[in-house]
């Protein structure tokens, strides 16, 4: 083997984020004070379904000196006020693109002035009077995708139109026009709409119940069978969650995915899920719920909030969430494995502390799960 073929770090699915979030626009070619007022505009109509961020920089006056906060002078490196409505967190040292995605993971979107920062989709807003700045800029031009004219301006410039070959293509509207350019947006954000994958969670050891739960038959069928044939009408691609010992004695007909966080029971699982498609969402299923049906399903389908890390159902039994019979969005990869950093593995309490859809089940009985040889007989009753 040479020293080409040699990879010294494995090479894992990449969530697809830009330099702050997985849908991002810059916006170039006008005033930052104009950038602002825009930014605003869109923000105010996305907001009440998705969570929105902006990036900017700090805009001094010629005369003004930059300057620390007490504490960071002092010599802190991180400083957190609690400013009663909103929370505000200093740093010191410079933060790198790979902070700003942790800090940005749960944004829906995020707006970026073009004329301090970038992103990996752009905005031109075509102003006569920043003709020139825009020009300086034409390399940050790599994927226009909206184009807006002020007032001053009816078409696009030579410049742009060099720069950006498929420019014709491109929607454009005057920056009056905030209705199509928000409908612009919105329709971005519903395309981005991560697909849904199911998984069902078989990978247990069943020490309780005393045999392998995912094995038993409620339904005429080995269960964790029953639960995949449910998921197959209902997500993109469905697999069964297993221990990598297991699979070998598992039926070859539906798709498997062993753990690869080994250890950590259901939220290994998860993740080992997340692991493999970063940017799916995750329709996951314990194996241990005899009364489950498609209705419930469905409806926890139609009731999925993508702006929040998950949706789920509240237990009849406790009034917390259901962590095993969940959508889990891409955007809460990130956040597992901060809880798994600080020593915890259990999903229930990440979901317990996180932006979250909660349903109240229209059929309580469906979230019952069986993990005793008494719950056997209990179940058994109500299917009779």
């Amino acid at each position: 083997m040479n020293l080409q073929e040699h990879k010294k770090h494995s090479v894992i699915a990449r969530p697809s984020f830009g330099n702050y979030a997985r849908q991002e626009w810059a916006f170039l070619g006008t005033s930052c004070g104009a950038i602002k007022t825009l930014a605003d505009s869109i923000i105010g109509a996305l907001s009440p379904e998705y969570a929105c961020g902006y990036v900017d920089a700090q805009h001094l006056k010629d005369e003004e000196e930059a300057t620390l906060p007490a504490r960071l002078e002092a010599g802190a490196q991180a400083e957190y006020t609690d400013q009663i409505t909103y929370s505000q967190f200093n740093y010191k040292e410079p933060l790198s693109s790979f902070r700003f995605r942790e800090m940005f993971s749960a944004m829906d979107l995020v707006l970026v002035n073009g004329n301090h920062q970038q992103a990996k989709a752009q905005v031109i807003i075509l102003d006569e009077n920043k003709r020139g700045s825009l020009q300086k800029r034409v390399s940050q031009l790599t994927n226009v995708q909206l184009i807006l004219l002020t007032d001053s301006v009816t078409e696009v410039f030579d410049f742009v139109k060099q720069a950006v070959p498929n420019w014709q293509d491109l929607p454009i509207y005057k920056l009056t026009d905030t209705a199509e350019f928000g409908s612009f947006f919105r329709k971005q954000l519903q395309n981005a709409t991560p697909v849904l994958n199911g998984l069902v969670l078989a990978g247990g050891k069943s020490v309780r119940m005393g045999q392998d739960k995912g094995a038993m038959e409620w339904h005429g069928k080995e269960q964790r069978y029953f639960v995949a044939d449910l998921l197959q009408e209902l997500c993109q691609d469905v697999f069964i969650s297993c221990r990598p010992e297991q699979q070998a004695s598992l039926s070859d007909t539906y798709r498997y995915l062993p753990d690869t966080f080994t250890g950590l029971g259901p939220f290994g699982a998860i993740l080992s899920a997340f692991r493999e498609q970063p940017n799916a969402a995750w329709l996951v299923i314990a194996c241990d719920l005899p009364l489950l049906d498609a209705k419930t399903l469905q409806y926890l389908i139609e009731n999925r909030a993508v702006s929040a890390i998950a949706t789920t159902f509240e237990s009849p039994h406790d009034g917390f969430p259901e962590p095993l019979i969940t959508i889990w969005e891409p955007k809460s990869y990130p956040v597992l494995l901060s809880f798994l950093a600080q020593g915890y593995t259990c999903p229930r309490k990440v979901l317990r502390n996180s932006p979250i859809q909660m349903l109240k089940p229209f059929n309580p009985d469906a979230l019952i799960n069986v993990n005793t040889p008494r719950e056997v007989e209990e179940v058994k009753k109500k299917l009779r």
